[in-house]
């Protein structure tokens, strides 16, 4: 710690102390902005349900039946998630549906191919990953017949993982010109995401990234100052609420920390 400037020991302390003020409210906080999107998008599913059949038909050229099978899928799926997971009952299994949901609209909508959405989508995955790594009790567990390995253990891994997916959203608000703001904003953007990604100084900077992509989302999609008429609304909040559970995820980072497969634990064993 002696190495260490004052700004940044004194930002760490305020952060500790931010934390344990927060400790009891920030994991629910954190899992309710995590499924929003399949919470906002769930509940659309059930008022454009027929806007959402017809355009997987037409798409797919599936015919009525299985277009209406995977509307319903998508909204049972997805609401049915979210109150397992907001009642953290069977939390586990409605990770892995919605891991299923995500997976199958990437291929339904041609997401595959659009490297901006896959790379979201891979994101909330990472958030998932989390949720799926904190509901996960070191007593019983999925993963009972893996032998312990103390800070190998699939949690670890889990964290590692999560953490690594979320920053995939950052990188696709790097402005790749040549504007003096610009040049900042990626500087600082890409040593964010790289100390989450390797678990160095982890809270600090995920809840600097939280303030700087909440700020992002506000200003870049105000939703709500488009008529609902326009398409433009729907696209602008379906962004914002999948970039709600990126920080939703980014938010379960701050209160669990990088889990033991990170630098900042491993600082404890040096």
């Amino acid at each position: 710690m002696g190495n260490e400037s004052p700004i940044l020991l004194s930002s760490v302390k305020t952060i500790s102390k931010f934390l344990r003020v927060t400790k009891q409210y920030l994991p629910h906080l954190a899992r309710l902005c995590l499924i929003s999107t399949f919470l906002e998008d769930g509940i659309r599913m059930w008022f454009q349900w027929n806007e959402q059949r017809d355009y997987i038909e037409a798409t797919w050229n599936c015919g009525y039946f299985l277009a209406t099978c995977f509307v319903l899928l998508n909204l049972i799926g997805q609401l049915g998630g979210c109150v397992l997971v907001l009642s953290r009952n069977f939390v586990q299994y409605a990770c892995f549906g919605l891991f299923g949901i995500i997976a199958l609209q990437t291929v339904a909508y041609s997401i595959l191919w659009d490297l901006k959405f896959l790379m979201r989508n891979l994101a909330l995955g990472g958030g998932l990953l989390l949720l799926l790594a904190e509901s996960r009790s070191e007593g019983k567990s999925m993963f009972a017949g893996v032998p312990s390995m103390g800070e190998s253990s699939p949690k670890q891994y889990m964290q590692l993982g999560g953490r690594v997916l979320l920053v995939l959203m950052f990188m696709t608000l790097l402005h790749f010109d040549s504007s003096f703001f610009s040049i900042v904003q990626n500087m600082v953007g890409t040593a964010l995401i790289i100390l989450v990604a390797i678990g160095f100084k982890t809270k600090l900077a995920a809840l600097t990234l939280v303030v700087w992509l909440l700020a992002i989302n506000v200003y870049f999609n105000a939703f709500w100052t488009i008529p609902a008429y326009k398409p433009m609304h729907d696209f602008l909040k379906y962004d914002f609420f999948q970039t709600t559970s990126v920080i939703g995820g980014l938010l379960l980072v701050v209160a669990l920390g990088p889990g033991g497969v990170s630098m900042d634990e491993k600082k404890k064993e040096w």
